[in-house]
């Protein structure tokens, strides 16, 4: 029998940055000059129209000046992580 993993929850990450972002009071503008990344790649990642490559994720921390890990731990929101710890 196979055992497939519940889905990330994609919608907490994108609200993690959108929040992280506000909280700022960064514009896309702002974020993309601090990232490196296009602007439009951002509203896209924001938005749900794109998941992001892992390096768009990791330019997206530093810019923040937060881990990876903050972003991440966000896709086990609405279940339990492997290994049983919460985040």
């Amino acid at each position: 029998m196979t055992i497939f993993p519940p889905d990330p929850n994609l919608a907490a990450l994108r609200l993690a940055l959108a929040r992280l972002r506000s909280e700022r009071g960064w514009t896309y503008d702002e974020l993309a000059s601090r990232s490196g990344l296009a602007r439009r790649t951002l509203i896209e990642i924001e938005q749900g129209r794109t998941i992001g490559s892992l390096k768009s994720w990791h330019a997206i921390a530093h810019a923040f000046g937060v881990s990876v890990e903050y972003f991440f731990t966000r896709l086990c929101e609405g279940h339990e992580p492997p290994g049983g710890a919460t985040p």
